[in-house]
């Protein structure tokens, strides 16, 4: 019958069997049962009352009650064998309860079998069997049914039901949907538990005892309970069909996965990828320089590789560790071309100046040709920026006709980019020194660490510490890093570090290298390099043809003077770069052809001019000095201003001054003081006037001793009221006895001095030395004078005619004296304002 209803579409089996509505299901409630009725026996399921039921008829007793009872369209009345197994029931074999139905249809099988539709119609009980043959024949009683529908604890009951039986549907995958639906648009109470009941999957024992159950609330109870158990059943079978679906999905998408690329592998001919990988690994492995200890490694990994499956994630992290091994250079080296001679015109040919630099380079190569075998020195080229210490590595390189490896340490805070990460970690790498090594593809390299005053350390490492063996040449002959875990050779590697500010960089990693100084340029250097390869080159860059551009001596003396301030010429090629684009925007424009820039064109690309000459800033009162300073971009003049006004005795320092430069101002007015009666100074100067020490460009730090001559000069100015000459610029460490110390970036304050239009420079006399490594054509013009003792500079630096009596001018009454605010104890007071 099962069969047989597949063939019946849905459409079809609504109009011939419609559901009963509310009303049709009262009316059989309802409906008379007659005394006596034909008894049809079932095996295996209970008929409900209003269900509609499919039923394969085998019997002949069955078949002869269905034709007599179709045929003269009478009830029939259904009831359930205790046992399935029994073929030919008794009455004892059969429930006392049953129901009342009518035949629907009756369907001939292909097989030639009979099959039949009935509907259930209202209970009934078996009083007592009147015959067996040809079929059962029984007095039945019928059954009072509970129509209590408009119960509030049924209609409860009734909502409940329909929510489990959905869920039901939901999770089973033999039930249609459409069987939700149907459940949905049931009104009747008692039909809906009938039809429930009539679908659970439970024992025909079970059924029946829900037949049997006359009161609606305890049926209800009865089909809650097995409908719970359903779903809990399907809750679990669903979750255990999910994870078993997962686990068998998954194993056969790796099976597919594997199955295709076996296939593409013997498509390609590649069946056997792992043996053949690990065959090509040991060609290259034979054909590589290697040292025996890295050999040794490297066979024992082979060995382990060959006993890996290629798709295990070991198997990836050694192939790996192989291929760094093989690609590293360990001993291909490049040999040297040591012309001294070559060497020291293609330094000249890169870098205008730098003699001192050019000297070391050319000695160390000189050495080198004839030892042969010399450990690499580590230079450290230090000096304000944009002076060439980055291009200096490349020419060296190319003097050598070496590979040239460039790596920027600047912001490096972690140990493992030096020294690699372990292989245990996932995505582990070898270090930066290391995979340099394996970009340059030689042993020997030009290694440049640029900004190595620039590295950090926090919670990760120190990375300056893990340079300290690859910048010693008695360690760095094995370097060990942490991925390849086998000693490396750098000893044969010329390493060269760049710094800007030598006090960054940690002390015992500055022992380990040669310090060489480079110094700011001078404006005749800043000119020489702007026409041979600055203005060529932005010319190049900004798609100018020789010829187009031509910038006059006038022009560029303007823009180093007028429009940079910096020790080197990074950003003065900046600025020939704005003229350079200037011109070319006109050019494109068809307003010029091409052009020669003189200095009254320079404003018309650059706008107006940045610097002026500090001259006209100088004032003609007592209390300024004109002092020198040095900068990480280049030298600048610094003023020392010094105001007197009535107080009682107090020094006010400002200008963003440090402990060390407010130290020298101390130490200066506690010279002026026991020096006063030498240079006429009133003791009521000191007692009763404050004084007050600026600086000006106050958003500035400022630190350092050698501004502590120009402060003591300013001091002596302001008390004997002598004014510090315009022309004049000074600088030095002075004592406590009136000596005057050396100071460093003597080369740069002196080339600022001239740069503001100062004459004359007064110098520590142990500073001579330095002054003679500045060639004399940039010296033109400017009188340098060389002092030991301050009493030297009073003389040199202040006007022999006072503006003002300082007897006079410091002068108190006798009146004000009293009155005044005396410092505790007579001790100098200083305040340092913000």
């Amino acid at each position: 019958m099962l069969q047989e209803l597949e063939f019946l579409s849905d459409d079809d089996l609504e109009q011939s069997i419609p559901l009963p509505t509310a009303d049709e299901e009262k009316e059989m409630s309802l409906s008379d049962v007659p005394d006596t009725l034909p008894i049809l026996t079932l095996r295996n399921t209970v008929l409900f009352p209003g269900v509609v039921l499919p039923i394969t008829v085998g019997r002949d007793t069955s078949l002869k009650l269905v034709k007599d009872s179709f045929g003269d369209d009478r009830l029939i009345g259904v009831v359930a064998q205790k046992s399935s197994e029994t073929e030919n029931p008794s009455p004892s074999d059969l429930y006392e309860f049953g129901t009342v139905a009518s035949i629907l249809k009756l369907i001939k099988m292909p097989d030639g079998s009979k099959s039949i539709v009935i509907q259930g119609k209202r209970r009934f009980r078996i009083t007592e069997f009147v015959k067996e043959v040809p079929y059962f024949t029984a007095r039945v009683q019928a059954v009072v049914e509970d129509l209590a529908g408009a119960n509030i604890e049924v209609q409860a009951r009734m909502r409940s039901i329909k929510e489990l039986a959905i869920q039901i549907v939901n999770l089973s995958p033999n039930l249609p949907s459409e069987a939700a639906y149907a459940i949905q648009n049931i009104d009747s109470p008692t039909f809906l538990i009938h039809f429930i009941a009539s679908n659970l999957q439970i024992e025909v024992a079970e059924k029946q005892q829900l037949l049997e159950t006359l009161p609606l609330i305890e049926r209800a109870e009865l089909v809650m309970n097995h409908l719970n158990q359903e779903l809990q059943v399907l809750q679990l079978s669903e979750e255990i069909r999910s994870r078993v679906k997962t686990d068998v999905d998954q194993q056969q998408r790796e099976y597919l996965l594997r199955q295709q690329l076996k296939a593409i592998q013997e498509e390609l001919g590649e069946s056997e990828s792992g043996a053949n990988d690990v065959r090509d690994l040991r060609t290259r492995a034979d054909k590589k320089l290697l040292p025996e200890h890295v050999r040794i490694a490297l066979n024992k990994e082979l060995e382990k590789l060959s006993r890996s499956n290629s798709a295990s994630p070991d198997y990836a992290v050694t192939r790996n560790y192989v291929d760094w091994i093989l690609e590293t250079p360990w001993l291909d080296y490049s040999k040297d071309k040591l012309d001294i001679g070559k060497a020291g015109k293609i330094l000249n040919e890169d870098h205008y100046g730098l003699e001192t630099v050019k000297q070391r380079i050319l000695e160390y190569l000189a050495v080198l040709k004839l030892k042969g075998d010399m450990k690499a020195p580590i230079l450290c080229f230090h000096g304000p920026p944009g002076v060439g210490k980055t291009s200096l590595g490349k020419s060296i390189a190319r003097t050598l006709s070496r590979e040239f490896v460039r790596m920027s340490l600047g912001g490096v805070r972690d140990e493992a980019e030096i020294r690699g990460h372990r292989r245990t970690y996932v995505g582990a790498m070898p270090g930066r020194i290391i995979q340099g090594m394996k970009k340059a593809g030689t042993a020997n390299p030009v290694f440049m660490l640029d900004e190595v005053d620039k590295l950090g350390s926090d919670f990760r490492g120190d990375p300056s510490s893990a340079l300290l063996e690859v910048l010693d040449p008695e360690q760095n002959i094995a370097f060990n890093d942490h991925y390849l875990e086998v000693d490396y050779d750098l000893s044969n590697v010329l390493f060269i570090a760049t710094a800007n500010y030598l006090d960054q960089i940690p002390p015992p990693l500055r022992d380990r290298m040669e310090m060489i100084e480079i110094n700011g340029y001078t404006q005749e250097e800043k000119l020489a390099i702007a026409k041979k390869y600055l203005v060529p080159r932005q010319i190049e860059r900004n798609g100018l043809k020789k010829g187009q551009l031509t910038l006059s001596n006038a022009s560029l003396k303007l823009v180093i003077d007028g429009y940079t301030r910096e020790s080197g010429v990074r950003q003065l090629e900046r600025t020939i770069g704005s003229i350079a684009r200037g011109v070319a925007k006109r050019v494109a424009m068809g307003e010029i052809e091409s052009t020669k820039v003189e200095a009254s064109d320079v404003e018309t690309y650059l706008k107006s001019r940045r610097f002026y000459s500090d001259a006209a800033e100088r004032t003609e009162v007592p209390g300024v000095a004109t002092g020198l300073a040095w900068t990480p971009v280049g030298g600048d003049i610094l003023f020392i201003e010094i105001s007197a006004s009535r107080g009682s005795g107090r020094m006010i320092l400002t200008g963003q001054l440090g402990e060390v430069m407010k130290e020298s101002a101390q130490a200066a007015l506690s010279y002026v003081k026991a020096n006063a009666i030498d240079w006429g100074i009133p003791h009521d100067a000191f007692k009763y006037w404050d004084l007050h020490v600026h600086v000006p460009a106050g958003a500035v730090p400022k630190d350092g001793p050698s501004a502590g001559v120009a402060m003591l000069t300013a001091l002596v100015s302001i008390y004997t009221q002598r004014c510090v000459m315009h022309n004049v610029a000074m600088t030095g460490e002075i004592t406590l006895r009136g000596l005057v110390l050396p100071v460093g970036g003597i080369k740069e304050k002196v080339l600022a001095a001239k740069r503001a239009g100062i004459k004359s420079v007064i110098l520590p006399e142990k500073n001579r030395k330095d002054v003679e490594e500045i060639k004399a054509s940039s010296l033109k013009g400017l009188r340098i004078t060389y002092i030991k003792r301050m009493e030297e500079v009073i003389e040199l630096a202040l006007q022999s005619k006072a503006l003002h009596n300082p007897t006079k001018y410091f002068s108190v009454p006798d009146g004000e004296k009293n009155g005044a605010v005396k410092s505790s104890n007579g001790v100098q007071t200083v305040e340092i304002l913000a």
